[in-house]
């Protein structure tokens, strides 16, 4: 997927994950959860090998929704996120409680995480009925209920619309730096983020970039990253938009706003 990179990433730090479909990024977030090994080169999670840690990581998958028929409510949901290994749910390889301090009520700590995410007005409700803004509080919710160290997000804005894809931005960055949270976000588009972000990643070709957003989002970065001409718009009002050329395949679906 990837030859010759090196990635070092912050404690404390809010990364987008930026590619285009094929580039590596669900990959990379495998091998940061241990599962699956580099075939070279080492990986190193919470300062030890992966897997080792995950008891230290929220992780919130890839989703396309809940049916409208879910019937198990909000609360329930988070709540999962600290006992679930006991209900024959567990996430891969995770230990059960993370940082679940000693002597904690449970319940009491779901709804404060709950209150934390502002879900209180609709957690009792069956999560099915939820909208999709809702449904992703309550997810961030699960994730963060055990107090993780790092945060795995893979493509929460995606299907949300814009109001709720910035206020789940801001709630997550919230996260990041009232909890001391190290995030790493899987995004397609990098618009909504911008404005929350400390650095990227951008994979591409095999390769990677990291680096502060005005850094790593130019003409030149992501034409030597792709091996081909792209170039990086900035509209009136701050948005990013890349452009790459019609015969140039490798950017034929760009991951952040733009055209062909």
């Amino acid at each position: 997927v990837w030859s010759d990179v090196s990635v070092e990433i912050e404690s404390g730090a809010f990364v987008a994950v930026l590619g285009p479909n094929g580039a590596g990024k669900s990959t990379f977030m495998r091998a940061v959860l241990g599962l699956i090994a580099p075939s070279r080169g080492t990986v190193e999670v919470l300062g030890s090998r992966p897997g080792r840690r995950n008891a230290a990581i929220g992780y919130l998958p890839q989703r396309r929704g809940f049916d409208g028929a879910t019937r198990i409510r909000g609360v329930d949901l988070v709540r999962l996120g600290l006992d679930g290994a006991r209900w024959g749910v567990p996430l891969p390889r995770f230990g059960p409680l993370g940082r679940h301090r000693r002597g904690d009520d449970p319940r009491r700590r779901v709804e404060e995480v709950i209150e934390r995410v502002g879900a209180s007005a609709y957690a009792r409700r069956p999560i099915g009925t939820c909208s999709g803004g809702e449904q992703q509080r309550l997810l961030i919710a699960q994730a963060i209920v055990r107090r993780p160290r790092l945060l795995l997000l893979d493509e929460p804005l995606d299907s949300l619309d814009l109001p709720n894809q910035a206020a789940t931005a801001a709630l997550i960055r919230e996260v990041c730096r009232e909890d001391g949270v190290t995030v790493l976000l899987v995004a397609h588009d990098v618009n909504p983020l911008l404005s929350y972000l400390d650095r990227v990643l951008y994979l591409a070709r095999g390769g990677a970039l990291i680096g502060a957003p005005r850094d790593v989002i130019t003409t030149p970065t992501l034409s030597e990253l792709y091996d081909a001409h792209v170039e990086v718009l900035r509209t009136g009002d701050g948005r990013v938009v890349v452009v790459g050329q019609p015969d140039t395949p490798v950017v034929h679906e760009p991951v952040l706003a733009g055209r062909r």
